[in-house]
């Protein structure tokens, strides 16, 4: 007599034996189970068996999808995402209660019969004909989980769930081939743990660990009996047997497992009439999928790394091969999250800005040096209510951030400084920067046609007195227009486009800025991580690094883990150790006597630039030590909030600056992300003053931002080649505001002859 394999159940030999019955048997299985007549038997076994031998012999076990864990840089959990909430466990780990309570309900024979129970199907069919119907079954637990197989492989799309399910006489026979070959492949306790790991329990949960989590909040490992029999009862039907919705139907159902357990001698009776009596003992936890779960504040950074997973060709060649991927799961993502920087970011735009203000704040930390983002955070929360949004103002269009970022002010003027000392001009140029102007024309670009001032359009400075000659370090303290305007008129367009592309600078829907000279006033919408990233450079001594948020992936399939690639931080010269190091002795200027005293960090070598926009849609601070760069934007997504006027975070503000507002955010974030950390130095280079006699006793503390008495530019409401750029969030909600995206285009020529500044007026000025 051949022998039994150690798992359980019949020999190869025995099961070739019964092949051809199976075989003969599969029209009367379809014949008494899916079909309530019984005279397709004869067309159903004569077709079964062609498409028998037509069927691979190699069923593949589906690698089954599982919850993706994002962490943070130095371990701790963020979130957890996932298409279906699984954690594949060995059978060892799952309560011997649970393993009995499923056999006995589901395939009490199991131990008994090979892939096929053929005195079920004899007994199922019998039944059925009695019924005139479908009263009965007899799949065996190897044909369910031949079948979950095919489910998991049609993953989310209904169309592929349908056909993997549907009561065909095809499927059927498929189903009864790989059960053999399971049988063969496995053995008992093998299909065993894969059916209580692949089959779901209702309620999200997908295999036994994540239904004992869900429902009694442990592991499977220390389910009882009552409890056992309840996630045994379920399979059956997971929306009727819900205990959550249903009780007591649920209830029943945990019962008649008990009773079966007693019948098959699994337990005595005594045990299942007490275990009867028992409450259902529910310990609920709710599911926790998704960004918008995720700790620290880290919902949108979480939404970042999921975008970057979907959107990166490391992770696939297509769009959808990374869908796949992601949705397959059994990821542990370990991000460039820090800690320490994260909280401080929360806090500080918690203690600054309320989420219920007319704007918002948002925040981004970077590292030199590598690249990678350490934190990122905004005042209005991730979500769909009252004062929360889905849009993550800190980054690209293309990365879930708004239609066109944010128009930057002043801020926009370091790149200018470095394009013009990287084309020789010295630290000391000298502009004679009117109080007002017409912009200078022509402007050579980079390609052969200049850009011309067609309408005479004029750029004025903040205020009457702020009149020329300046020199530059006194011009960046004061964030003069005029002068900025005569530097671009003066290197041209062409070094400015090339210097912010190899910092990273392009608009938030990713096109690269227009050649107009009102870009040197920030009349362009960015992104709060562009700006933080290319404020890097300056800090690591013009090296620029593209932003990554990835550290390491690893993927369980099956019993392995493997390591996936991920993208890495490209570093390149952007500029070099001397123009880097000049805008950083600038730059300190302005945090020490400029418009970002308020900004300004006491404890270490720090730099950074405050911008305003017209009408104050929009203010920033952009800053740096040398081992973080931050950028803080506070504004209204929609561009439609004048901050005049307004309360912000509790405090009235008469009119909102830079240096005001986004400076003391920054300069309370970035105190706390750096506490603790080294302290390092700036390499500066001594700018000497102009010999000149100035008055000591202007007014240093007022920011570089203008006072609403001009037009503006760049926010939607002028009538020059800028209007786009300050459109943002454009048909997308915004605590419950629909902002239409425009459907208007600008003639090439009209940008060309009026993108400058405004009318009569300066444009973005800080």
């Amino acid at each position: 007599m051949p022998k039994k394999r150690s798992g359980g159940g019949l020999s190869p030999t025995q099961q070739a034996a019964k092949f051809l019955g199976v075989s003969v048997l599969a029209g009367a299985v379809m014949a008494g189970i899916a079909l309530p007549a019984a005279g397709a038997l004869g067309l159903a076994a004569k077709g079964s068996v062609q498409g028998f031998d037509d069927i691979p012999d190699n069923l593949k076990s589906p690698s089954l999808s599982q919850r993706t864990t994002i962490l943070d840089s130095k371990g701790g959990q963020i979130a957890t995402v996932y298409s279906r909430d699984r954690t594949v466990i060995d059978l060892k780990d799952i309560s011997p209660y649970m393993q009995k309570a499923i056999v006995a309900i589901e395939d009490s024979r199991f131990y008994q019969h090979g892939a096929v129970d053929l005195k079920g199907i004899l007994r199922a069919v019998n039944q059925n004909a009695q019924n005139g119907g479908v009263a009965q079954g007899a799949s065996t637990l190897t044909q369910q989980l031949v079948k979950n197989y095919f489910v998991e492989e049609a993953g989310d799309d209904p169309t592929k769930v349908a056909q993997a399910t549907q009561q065909t006489i095809g499927r059927k026979i498929r189903e009864l081939k790989y059960a053999i070959q399971l049988e063969e492949k496995l053995g008992k306790k093998k299909i065993l743990e894969n059916y209580l790991n692949i089959t779901f329990f209702g309620e999200q949960a997908y295999g036994v660990e994540a239904a004992a989590q869900r429902y009694f909040s442990k592991p499977a490992k220390n389910l009882n009996l009552q409890e056992s029999a309840l996630l045994a009862g379920i399979v059956q039907s997971p929306s009727r047997y819900d205990p959550v919705n249903d009780e007591e139907e649920a209830t029943k159902r945990r019962n008649t497992v008990l009773q079966r357990m007693a019948e098959v001698h699994d337990i005595s009776q005594e045990q299942a009439d007490t275990a009867k009596a028992a409450k259902l003992g529910l310990h609920v936890s709710k599911p926790k999928n998704g960004c918008i779960t995720a700790a620290k504040g880290s919902s949108f950074f979480c939404k970042y790394v999921e975008n970057v997973f979907l959107s990166d060709p490391v992770f696939g060649k297509t769009k959808e091969a990374r869908a796949k991927v992601w949705n397959r799961g059994g990821l542990t993502i370990r991000t460039t999250l820090e800690p320490q920087s994260q909280a401080s970011i929360r806090a500080s735009l918690k203690d600054h800005v309320n989420k219920s203000d007319k704007v918002a704040a948002a925040a981004t930390l970077v590292e030199p040096g590598t690249g990678k983002i350490l934190g990122m955070g905004q005042s209005k929360p991730y979500g769909y209510g009252k004062n929360e949004t889905e849009i993550n103002y800190s980054v690209n269009y293309g990365m879930g951030g708004s239609n066109y970022g944010f128009p930057t002010g002043s801020t926009f003027k370091p790149f200018v400084a470095a394009a013009a000392l990287e084309q020789g001009r010295p630290a000391t140029q000298e502009y004679s920067s009117p109080n007002k102007m017409p912009y200078p024309s022509p402007v050579q670009t980079c390609g052969s046609k200049p850009w011309t001032n067609q309408a005479n359009e004029q750029v004025p400075n903040e205020s009457a007195d702020e009149k020329g000659p300046y020199q530059l370090k006194e011009a960046m303290a004061k964030s003069v227009n005029t002068y900025f305007v005569q530097m671009i008129s003066d290197i041209g367009l062409c070094p400015v486009m090339d210097q912010i592309g190899k910092l990273g600078v392009v608009q938030g829907n990713g096109d690269k800025l227009p050649q107009v000279p009102s870009i040197a006033l920030g009349a362009k919408g960015i992104s709060p991580l562009t700006m933080a990233t290319a404020y890097a450079a300056f800090a690591s001594r013009g090296m620029y690094c593209t932003p990554i948020a990835i550290e390491s992936i690893s993927q369980q399939i099956g019993e392995r883990e493997k390591s996936l690639d991920v993208p890495k931080s490209t570093c390149s010269r952007a500029m070099s150790e001397k123009t880097a190091d000049t805008v950083n002795s600038l730059l300190s200027g302005v945090i020490d006597s400029g418009t970002g005293q308020q900004a300004g960090l006491t404890d270490r070598a720090n730099a950074g630039k405050t911008g305003t926009t017209d009408e104050r849609k929009n203010a920033w601070f952009v800053g740096y030590t040398p081992n973080m760069s931050g950028a803080v934007w506070v504004g209204s997504a929609s561009q439609r909030v004048h901050m005049v006027g307004i309360q912000i975070g509790g405090v009235y503000h008469d009119k909102v600056y830079g240096g005001q507002v986004p400076g003391p955010i920054w300069r309370d974030l970035m105190t706390g992300a750096l506490v603790g950390k080294d302290s390092p130095s700036f390499n500066l280079v001594n700018i000497p003053d102009p010999q000149k006699d100035k008055d000591k006793d202007e007014d240093r503390g007022r920011d570089d931002g203008n006072n609403g008495r001009h037009g503006g530019n760049g926010n939607g409401n002028t009538t020059n080649g800028n209007t786009i750029s300050g459109l943002t969030d454009g048909g997308l909600t915004d605590g419950g505001v629909v902002v239409p995206t425009p459907s208007f285009s600008i003639p090439e020529g009209w940008i060309q002859g009026n993108d400058n500044g405004g009318n009569d007026n300066g444009g973005q000025r800080n």
